[in-house]
């Protein structure tokens, strides 16, 4: 897609696919360094002993290579501003799903935390997104509705910074305030995060979204790392060079964006 579509797309819908963004033969290097860390055979589904594989400490080069290409980094600046991301070299922890009688208990509703303050055992987030510039779903399976996709409610990144802005910049958890992003965003219509390997979808850090059990037959390998700010955002910016992220945010408290 053009670059003025993919702008208006995102500041609608909170989120947008870009199909192969990864090179085929790096996503197939990153599911096969995925598959021998579980321990399970992909061909043997008796191996397949738990709903989720939860792997981390992926720093391999095809780990370095995936959020680095050159469609991405386009996307990048035209998302969170040029200059305005620090870039890749891993994709943090993988949530990798297992068709499995036994659900899994983390598909409720949410938004992602991005920081930690001292004394708290939750991830807050605040206003201005601190310390998290974009949400990315990397793709390293195919992914198909019945696959565990990322369920997304549309627009509602739009909804949350009325739900955030009492918080100021301390933030708050987004155990504390799940049920008001529930009630804000219950409005809604709900996608699917399904694609084929290589695909990765760059969404706003504050949309809704939630897991969901396994009810396929083939495991769904994803990765969901930040983009990380090179700078905070900023929701009065002199001259208004707003990023679409800012942009967003500002449209959700009633402001010009």
């Amino acid at each position: 897609m053009d670059d003025t579509t993919l702008v208006d797309r995102f500041l609608r819908d909170g989120f947008v696919k870009l199909e192969g963004a990864v090179a085929p033969r790096v996503a197939a290097d990153c599911a096969r360094l995925l598959w021998r860390e579980t321990g399970c055979d992909p061909d043997d589904p008796a191996t397949w002993t738990r709903p989720v594989h939860w792997v981390g400490g992926m720093a391999q080069g095809p780990f370095a290579a995936a959020p680095n290409s050159p469609h991405l980094h386009r996307a990048y600046d035209l998302l969170a501003g040029p200059g305005r991301w620090e870039p890749r070299y891993s994709l943090g922890t993988f949530p990798l799903r297992f068709p499995h009688q036994d659900e899994p208990d983390d598909a409720g509703w949410h938004i992602e935390g991005s920081y930690l303050p001292d004394g708290e055992s939750w991830y807050f987030t605040n206003l201005r997104s601190r310390d998290r510039a974009l949400l990315m779903l990397f793709l390293f399976s195919e992914v198909g509705p019945e696959d565990a996709p990322t369920r997304i409610r549309i627009g509602s990144h739009l909804d949350v910074p009325a739900v955030l802005e009492p918080y100021g910049e301390e933030g708050v958890s987004g155990l504390a305030i799940a049920p008001e992003l529930v009630a804000a965003s219950d409005h809604r219509p709900v996608a699917l995060a399904t694609g084929s390997p290589g695909d990765v979808f760059l969404c706003h850090p504050f949309l809704v979204h939630a897991a969901q059990p396994h009810h396929g037959v083939r495991p769904r390998f994803m990765a969901q790392p930040p983009l990380l700010p090179a700078a905070p955002y900023e929701l009065s910016r002199a001259g208004g060079d707003y990023s679409p992220v800012e942009r967003a945010i500002r449209r959700g408290l009633g402001q010009p964006g």
